[in-house]
């Protein structure tokens, strides 16, 4: 795995204790409390529930990198597969209320990591950043492939094709979207809605304009124009962009590592590596950390050391139809986190 995190030292957080272990059906010890997990405060309160989402015991979560879901609910969770998987599969289909359906996906095993929904014309595809292969394929809900493409070749951007790695997708109101090359050379790429390069923007610096390892984009539907907002994560920022790729400007309040982005009713939704879920206001700002577990040293740690209601290291994050959060966390044991909105 290419992941960039930072090499600071993490240090525990000092008297942290686990409370009633049992353990899990696949040998992992999960935490268990006496009652609800309340994180957050005032109006945005959640009661927090660790491994909400969990594959049968063939399939085994490696890193949970990406999470997605459809127009009836469904969810669908893409990770890297844990080395002691029987399944292959890389990408885990569960209904809106966390039972699994399916499995399907072993072509992005090792390399399963942005996954992002966009409805066309009717019909719901999913955009699949794979590390492993260095592509961005596009598929049915059932995995059935519509295209792939790998280096982009046009940009005249790369002497190498290992210099090309995708990390995440998003989607312009005019059909367009836009690949982050986000463990790559930090380029950011536009294509039309048939797949055809238009422009690229960016390039590896600190810079207005540069980035530094844009890991996650998303469309930024809140404004009187819309602007693409980068997690310019090695930078530790957001960095807004004019559709055609001009700088705009910078959002650092609250940012540590931020790796991508939801939108919901005015609120910004930002999971960050270093171990928090951060919510901002219409105005970028922050109205919420939720699970602040900085600084933390865990990400290899057994269940039985993972501290209930404290993430480890958030990389996708999704405002679900109902209003709930789902956090998706680098681990290699995978984690999927439900924040139930607390209501009224």
């Amino acid at each position: 795995m290419n992941e960039k995190i930072s090499r600071r030292v993490y240090l525990r957080s000092a008297g942290a204790m686990v409370a009633g272990l049992t353990l899990g059906a696949r040998g992992w010890a999960s935490a268990r409390l006496d009652g609800p997990l309340i994180i957050g405060s005032g109006e945005h309160r959640y009661e927090c529930i660790h491994d909400w989402l969990t594959p049968p015991p063939n399939i085994l979560f490696g890193d949970t990198q990406g999470v997605a879901q459809d127009s009836k609910g469904r969810i669908y969770v893409s990770h890297t597969v844990h080395p002691e998987s029987k399944s292959d599969d890389a990408i885990a289909v569960f209904d809106e209320k966390g039972k699994f359906l399916t499995s399907w996906g072993s072509r992005f095993k090792g390399g399963g990591h942005g996954l992002d929904l966009r409805k066309e014309k009717g019909t719901d595809y999913l955009y699949h950043c794979d590390t492993a292969h260095r592509q961005v394929v596009k598929t049915t809900l059932d995995g059935t492939v519509i295209w792939e493409k790998g280096l982009p070749t046009e940009s005249g951007k790369y002497g190498e094709k290992d210099a090309f790695i995708p990390t995440n997708v998003a989607f312009s109101p005019n059909g367009d979207f836009y690949v982050g090359d986000g463990y790559g050379s930090s380029w950011v790429h536009q294509y039309n809605i048939a797949g055809e390069y238009i422009r690229s923007f960016g390039g590896r610096g600190s810079d207005p304009g540069q980035f530094n390892t844009p890991h996650g984009l998303w469309v930024d539907p809140r404004g009187k124009e819309p602007l693409l907002a980068v997690a310019d994560r090695g930078n530790r920022r957001i960095q807004y962009m004019t559709m055609d790729g001009k700088h705009v400007k910078f959002v650092t309040e609250g940012m540590r590592e931020p790796c991508h982005f939801d939108f919901r009713r005015g609120l910004m939704l930002v999971p960050d590596l270093s171990s928090v879920v951060t919510l901002l206001d219409e105005n970028n700002k922050v109205v919420a950390s939720l699970g602040d577990g900085q600084p933390s040293n865990l990400r290899g740690a057994p269940r039985s050391q993972f501290i209930p209601g404290k993430f480890i290291h958030p990389h996708d994050a999704m405002f679900l139809r109902n209003g709930d959060i789902l956090v998706a966390e680098w681990v290699p044991i995978g984690r999927i986190t439900l924040l139930r909105r607390l209501r009224g």
